[in-house]
């Protein structure tokens, strides 16, 4: 499962991540299915100014999967542990339906916000810098 940072990142060719992510992305490939979601599609779409472009772009590089109903379950679990821990956001953050579906699916995480996941998927098996 990919985060939308990583992709965000090579997308907008940002200065600090673009090498690590680019290397990462390929390297993931190389190595089995390269799978999103809808949040990570919603998310990567804002930082385009055609939308309709990240079609053409993802098309050879990822898989599109539906999240699971099992992993929304686990993110509202995520959510409302972040609310117990006094976090302000009254919905779930997109991150929990990420870590969530990755979690459930048995899948591994490429992401550059490894403290994003670790406290709420402790068993999340996760790539990042």
């Amino acid at each position: 499962m990919i985060d939308s940072c990583v992709l965000i990142d090579v997308i907008k060719e940002d200065a600090a991540w673009a090498d690590w992510s680019a290397t990462a992305l390929a390297e993931a490939a190389d190595t089995g299915r390269v799978v999103i979601n809808q949040l990570v599609y919603a998310e990567v779409s804002l930082c385009l100014a055609d939308p309709g472009q990240l079609d053409a772009a993802l098309d050879d590089l990822v898989d599109r999967e539906d999240l699971p109903w099992k992993a929304a379950e686990l993110a509202a679990a995520a959510h409302a542990e972040y609310r117990r821990r006094g976090g302000a956001k009254t919905s779930p953050m997109p991150d929990f339906y990420i870590g969530a579906h990755a979690a459930v699916c048995g899948y591994r995480l490429l992401t550059r916000n490894r403290k994003d996941f670790t406290s709420y998927f402790p068993g999340l098996d996760i790539i990042a810098p």
